[in-house]
């Protein structure tokens, strides 16, 4: 049983974080309202109209929407399948298969992207839409597998023996007997990945030059290299960036928030 100075206590500290949290978010959105300071806007919710005009965030944002939800739904779909194969089957190679995934996840971006640069431009990828995307979707499945296998070596032995005694295939198992319940795992690697992609800054740096594949916040970096004068456009444009990111995690934060403790309880 807690006690009041406890439980007191408790909210203090929380409230602590959450204000050390916050502060840096109002900050930005304070400045991004505030009076003009570059000649753009006007002040207040007119610089966004200014930022959106003047950054061309509008083709950027369409560009990182485009990314994301192929990315999410490619490397969501792989990561399903190989976590299904990897957390209820016995195969030959299997634990190689599966390290060989971990340095997926161990390997960062920077490692790989020069040498990735050569490879795609040997293919004729480079400077499109799939230079962007693939990358983004290796790097997401290497997570997403280690992720959706846990899960499915979790919970999933106990349905998958019942659904063979009953004589349901591989497949039907899989997208009728398994994914159901793992609904709030897969909706928290959907925002994972949705996270990572929209943030993703390196890879569209390297792989683009045309202006129309910018994501948001590649357009964003060439956005402050023109507006260094000014920080009301500038925040403008960051809240812009970051609006779909917020919109999207407060949509789905319940299941978020489920996935993420059924997967501590399981560890």
């Amino acid at each position: 049983m807690i006690s009041r100075g406890e439980r007191l206590a408790n909210y203090l500290i929380l409230t602590a974080f959450a204000a050390f949290a916050l502060f840096p978010v109002l900050t930005i959105l304070s400045a991004a309202l505030g009076p003009d300071d570059a000649g753009g806007g006007t002040g207040g919710f007119a610089n966004f109209a200014a930022a959106w005009e003047i950054g061309r965030f509008g083709t950027y944002l369409r560009t990182s929407l485009a990314v994301s939800a192929f990315v999410v739904v490619v490397s969501v779909v792989l990561s399903i399948m190989s976590g299904y194969a990897f957390g209820t089957m016995r195969f030959r190679f299997q634990n190689p298969l599966f390290y060989l995934f971990l340095v997926g996840i161990m390997m960062p971006s920077e490692a790989v992207a020069v040498p990735l640069y050569f490879d795609l431009r040997s293919l004729g990828l480079i400077d499109t839409f799939w230079a962007v995307a693939l990358p983004q979707v290796a790097l997401s499945v290497s997570f997403g597998t280690f992720w959706m296998r846990a899960y499915f070596r979790a919970s999933g032995r106990a349905l998958v023996e019942a659904a063979r005694i009953d004589g349901a295939s591989v497949w039907r198992i899989l997208w009728q007997v398994l994914v159901p319940p793992a609904r709030p795992a897969i909706v928290t690697l959907t925002v994972l990945v949705f996270m990572w992609t929209w943030n993703e800054f390196l890879i569209p740096l390297i792989m683009v030059t045309s202006e129309s594949l910018r994501t948001a916040p590649l357009g964003l970096a060439f956005f402050q290299g023109q507006h260094t004068s000014g920080f009301t456009l500038l925040a403008a444009g960051s809240v812009l960036v970051a609006t779909p990111v917020v919109v999207f995690y407060l949509f789905l934060q319940r299941h978020f928030i489920r996935g993420l403790l059924q997967g501590a309880v399981r560890e």
